[in-house]
């Protein structure tokens, strides 16, 4: 670490401003609550005082803000020299929905963690479903639940595998009650749920999703414009179902998953039985994901960060002598 941001302490704010304004280009990650002050609000003082060129990245890009949560992201993206959304759906809303300008706008999406697209092979064993992630309300793991309660005839059964730790913020505020009601609905149902809260390594999680035979993505929230669990499954060269959050729509457009409407367990199941009954539909969703991977690399997704970077600093015409 160069330094801290810590509103809370003027020195800690003086050097992390001097080390920010000794780079060559500063790279902002924006996601509401993450910053001090309502909605973030600290940032845009941190933004406007940065004297090289910026970039914010816009995790967050809601379909209906409130007052306050515009205000912030539009100002954050007049302080910024170009914002960078990671889908297309978040571009439009942002060009859409809030009073910015339009021309410091660029789509690069978000990077993989896992770059080995490793190849699908078809098993006779007991296809394994797969959800990663931090665990909270509104992952949607419950409808997943009642889903494999509806394929329960299938042979071999599928197993449903939940390898996530409790959200942080969850944590803190309920404990593990959502995981808690998820394991007695499991036991409800009579579906085969393995809960593996064990924090995972990459290797380990890569070791993981590459024995899965499809990612399933079950969330709730009709605002979730970036899913880097979504990607990783992807750059793995997982098939996905996933119910219709924005991110989804678009990146399995072309085939390499199935979207379903959101908390529709019926729904979810004909995408399960489908897949796994269909001769070749998993491998065919596969091999799409194994197209779509090379673009997700962490290598490919940064040259276009370089690129953007190298485009603002061109832009920044040199001070005069005479000023």
């Amino acid at each position: 670490m160069i330094a801290e941001l810590n509103n809370q302490d003027r020195r800690k704010m003086i050097d992390t401003m001097d080390a920010l304004n000794r780079a060559d280009v500063v790279i902002v990650q924006h996601e509401y609550g993450v910053y001090d002050g309502p909605d973030g609000e600290s940032i845009v003082e941190v933004l406007e005082d940065i004297e090289c060129p910026t970039i914010v990245v816009a995790h967050t890009v809601l379909m209906h803000p409130t007052p306050h949560q515009r205000s912030v992201l539009e100002a954050v993206v007049r302080a910024a020299d170009a914002v960078v959304v990671m889908t297309e759906t978040g571009g439009v809303r942002l060009r859409s929905n809030f009073d910015v300008d339009v021309r410091k706008i660029s789509v690069i999406p978000h990077g993989a963690a896992m770059s080995n697209a490793a190849r699908f092979e078809d098993s006779k064993e007991r296809p394994k479903l797969l959800t990663w992630g931090l665990l909270g309300p509104g992952k949607g793991i419950e409808w997943a639940i009642d889903a494999l309660a509806l394929v329960d005839d299938l042979r071999p059964k599928p197993v449903y595998v939940v390898a996530a730790n409790t959200h942080p913020k969850v944590q803190e505020c309920e404990g593990d009650v959502y995981r808690d009601t998820l394991v007695q609905r499991a036991k409800n149902r009579r579906v085969d749920v393995v809960f593996d809260s064990e924090y995972l390594s990459l290797a380990s999680l890569a070791r993981l999703i590459s024995d899965s035979t499809m990612v399933i993505l079950p969330y709730d929230s009709p605002d979730q414009v970036t899913s880097g669990v979504l990607v990783d499954a992807i750059a793995a060269g997982r098939p996905v179902i996933a119910t219709a959050f924005p991110h989804a729509v678009e990146l399995l457009s072309s085939g390499a998953g199935i979207v379903v409407p959101r908390r529709d367990p019926k729904a979810l199941a004909d995408a399960i039985r489908t897949a796994l009954t269909t001769p070749g539909s998993v491998n065919a969703m596969a091999s799409e994901a194994r197209r779509l991977a090379p673009d997700l690399t962490w290598p490919a997704i940064a040259s276009r960060y370089a690129a953007l970077g190298e485009k603002l600093l061109l832009n920044r015409a040199p001070l005069s002598v005479n000023q």
